[in-house]
């Protein structure tokens, strides 16, 4: 992202995370080389995930991360998605059907969290449990068949991996633009 200066990071989950301008993507660091390619990339973009939403908050406060511009979803209700999706698809990829807690947070994830920190907290813990989790089920039947979902549409385990990774960048993007339009707006 060019010549933009990101705001800083200021809550304690964001501390713990190396400064990601100084380092290249996580994709060209040599790490999780011991993992099976697909798993690796997964890892990394959920790494990159993580970064980019530190180094696009921390000069938002609790307001901005609630805004909803142009009707657009807020940053915070977009890191609870991610959050609530990832759980999910672990799930699914375990080949197990949702939870009535995990279906009734589906609903929630409309309604944004009280603000940024409980935001930031909620996303970085769900990444950090599924890195934990592709890190540790090693290795994965990437070709076994699942059913996704109440209609039960078929997909392989790796099907469902790849798209992990999508889907968090997908919504990673979303909530980067909205907050770059917060912050705009309000300048």
């Amino acid at each position: 992202m060019m010549d933009e200066k990101p705001g800083k990071p200021e809550t304690a989950s964001s501390e713990r995370l190396p400064r990601p301008e100084r380092l290249p993507e996580p994709w060209l660091r040599g790490t999780h080389a011991e993992l099976a390619p697909v798993v690796r990339a997964v890892l990394h973009s959920l790494e990159m995930a993580r970064e980019d939403i530190q180094k696009w908050s921390g000069g938002l406060d609790d307001a901005a991360m609630l805004e909803k511009p142009f009707g657009l979803p807020s940053p915070a209700s977009q890191l609870q998605h991610i959050a609530g999706s990832l759980d999910r698809f672990m799930t699914y990829a375990e080949g197990r059907a949702l939870s009535t807690e995990q279906l009734s947070a589906v609903a929630a994830e409309k309604n944004s969290p009280s603000g940024k920190d409980a935001a930031l907290r909620e996303f970085v813990e769900r990444i950090e449990a599924a890195e934990r989790w592709l890190a540790t089920r090693q290795p994965l039947p990437l070709e076994s068949q699942l059913k996704i979902g109440r209609k039960g549409l078929p997909t392989t385990v790796g099907g469902l991996l790849v798209h992990m990774a999508e889907h968090t960048q997908r919504h990673v993007g979303q909530a980067i633009t909205t907050m770059k339009i917060v912050t705009a707006t309000r300048a």
